[in-house]
């Protein structure tokens, strides 16, 4: 089994760039005009996850990022998925 250092190692330029690329990301949405979106949201709160020292951090960003409803939609209005769970008043 490898130690941490041995996956740090391994892994960590390419944390370290999802890390920039996602700052990135953020520093772009906040010099744009407009309202805040249920996404950006819902990543907020993943990050919080991200930073919790929970052994489930995976499953529970992932969930964060997911629709939890289970009855279908009449009728979608569009083909694709918003990759955050949508508010209700959408």
């Amino acid at each position: 089994m490898p130690s941490k250092s041995d996956l740090l190692d391994l892994q960590f330029i390419d944390a370290r760039h999802k890390f920039i690329d996602l700052a990135a990301f953020l520093d772009r949405i906040d010099r744009h005009p407009g309202d805040s979106d249920f996404r950006i949201e819902a990543m907020k709160n993943a990050l919080s996850i991200l930073l919790s020292e929970r052994p489930d951090r995976a499953r529970a960003v992932l969930e964060a990022l997911s629709d939890q409803t289970t009855e279908p939609i009449p009728q979608a209005t569009f083909q694709g998925a918003f990759g955050a769970p949508v508010p209700t008043e959408h």
